[in-house]
């Protein structure tokens, strides 16, 4: 069956899961980037833009309209989405409201050495199925605010308004026969109406990691892009389910008569770490093939030509919720210190010129919080792993995560470390009932790194007295 797929849930209709992709040019300059800020230990804004700007990333999507961020970005030309949060979109029903914002977050960067704003995405994915309903009504009424709001400031004519859906919005058996979903069918109308009015683009978030998270016999080679499984629809055959679901999006576009009206793809990657299929070799396997196919300029086979694409995502967030999967923390190209995990050609021609890592980041001292070796009280050894895990980022000690295959006191030093370095460094943080202990010893284990936090201004704690804490399931990690 056909399964759309969203980083806040799965959604199943039809009948096999499609997902997308499009083209891209022979230059990274058509390149955007997500850049989450979710993070206990965030890079400094300016760093970040230095790194966008050494990698030669002209175009970036925001969750937010950030002023420390827009202010990193004033000056780098580099072509800017800003965003309206879903809790804010009821807020800007009110026009006023809406005016307001637009003056605040928009045209008062509107000068010479400001921030190139191009779009504001409208919330993000408001349709979901799994929302039930909750941002139906609003949604629609801010988007048609914002843009008016923009056209009255002025700038209506280089800043549009978009709303990043889902890929649930619609659904098809195969490519051509792709519809938006019958519950909101009148509404995705008259949203793309406005859109093609206002020479406004439909944005579009599309996963195919999602295809093999949600469903256990999905063809895992449909996923990539180096063969190995095909679909015919009406004798089109799709290899990939990134060319299919696009398709069926195209095909819902015209099915309304609203096929010229343009298409961007607000996020796509693949996660790193947190499940089976979220690794390093798959991510490499995923963007070798996604990169040059973008450079291609080929684009799909009811799309042909140039896709305006974003990758998601551009860090490591480990604050993120997990509620969609612990991989919810690992989608970024670069780590949470803006380091490459891998090499990349983002120009997608494999020509040798790969990622550069942020430069200047500071680290907290070399120094790690582990189990304590002579412990002989470990009654309460578990609640003070679910205790660290509450607090700070243990994802990576999942079932089939890159820590999965530590032993008890790897398990447990790896709960205190990610705590400890979470809390600053803290002396109280590497205590544990005196179950753990500081070494300068670097206790990484095969691919299971230890990290050293970034030691940055926006560093921040999030601590709570044990009395407090939910304890939560950990039970691979236990002794």
């Amino acid at each position: 069956m056909l399964i759309w797929a969203s980083r806040m849930g799965v959604v199943v209709s039809g009948m096999i899961y499609f997902m997308i992709f499009g083209a891209w040019v022979d230059d990274v300059k058509g390149l955007g980037v997500n850049w989450g800020t979710q993070a206990t230990h965030k890079l400094p804004p300016k760093t970040v833009v230095q790194m966008l700007k050494d990698n030669g990333i002209t175009k970036v999507k925001l969750f937010d309209a950030d002023q420390t961020t827009m202010s990193a970005l004033a000056g780098s030309n580099i072509e800017v989405m800003v965003a309206i949060p879903n809790d804010q979109l009821a807020a800007m029903n009110d026009y006023g409201r809406a005016k307001s914002w637009v003056q605040k977050n928009v045209t008062r960067y509107h000068f010479d050495g400001g921030v190139n704003i191009t779009y504001v995405a409208v919330g993000n994915e408001p349709f979901l199925s799994s929302y039930n309903n909750s941002f139906l009504n609003v949604t629609f009424p801010a988007l048609k605010n914002i843009q008016n709001a923009l056209n009255e400031a002025g700038v209506g004519n280089t800043t549009k308004a978009t709303i990043p859906q889902n890929a649930d919005v619609y659904e098809g058996s195969v490519p051509s026969a792709g519809r938006f979903r019958p519950d909101i069918s009148d509404l995705m109308t008259q949203i793309v109406a406005f859109l093609s009015q206002n020479n406004a683009p439909f944005t579009v978030n599309i996963y195919p990691f999602l295809s093999l998270y949600g469903n256990e016999d999905f063809p895992i080679n449909y996923a990539f892009f180096d063969g190995g499984y095909s679909i015919s629809d009406n004798g089109v055959i799709y290899t990939n389910v990134f060319d299919a679901n696009f398709d069926t999006l195209v095909s819902a576009m015209k099915a309304i008569n609203y096929g010229n009206v343009p298409i961007f793809v607000g996020e796509v990657g693949w996660p790193t770490d947190g499940d089976k299929n979220a690794n390093i070799n798959y991510a490499v396997r995923f963007y070798n093939g996604l990169l040059p196919k973008l450079a291609s300029n080929k684009g799909t086979p009811l799309h042909p030509g140039f896709i305006e694409v974003y990758l998601f995502a551009l860090i490591d967030e480990d604050a993120k919720s997990i509620a969609p999967g612990n991989f919810e923390r690992h989608w970024g190209i670069f780590r949470y210190d803006g380091q490459p995990k891998f090499p990349m050609d983002l120009s997608g021609a494999n020509n040798g010129t790969y990622l550069l890592g942020a430069t200047g980041v500071p680290y907290y001292a070399n120094q790690w919080c582990m189990f304590n070796p002579n412990a002989t009280d470990l009654s309460k050894l578990g609640n003070n792993i679910n205790f660290a895990c509450t607090f700070a980022d243990c994802t990576p000690l999942g079932y089939g995560s890159s820590c999965n295959g530590l032993d008890a006191s790897g398990n447990a030093s790896y709960a205190f470390n990610v705590y400890y370095q979470t809390q600053n460094q803290a002396d109280e943080a590497c205590d544990f009932e005196g179950l753990a202990v500081v070494t300068t010893q670097n206790i990484s284990q095969s691919n299971c790194n230890f990290t050293i936090q970034i030691a940055t201004s926006s560093s921040s704690q999030q601590q709570a007295p044990m009395s407090l804490i939910l304890l939560i399931p950990l039970m691979f990690w236990y002794i």
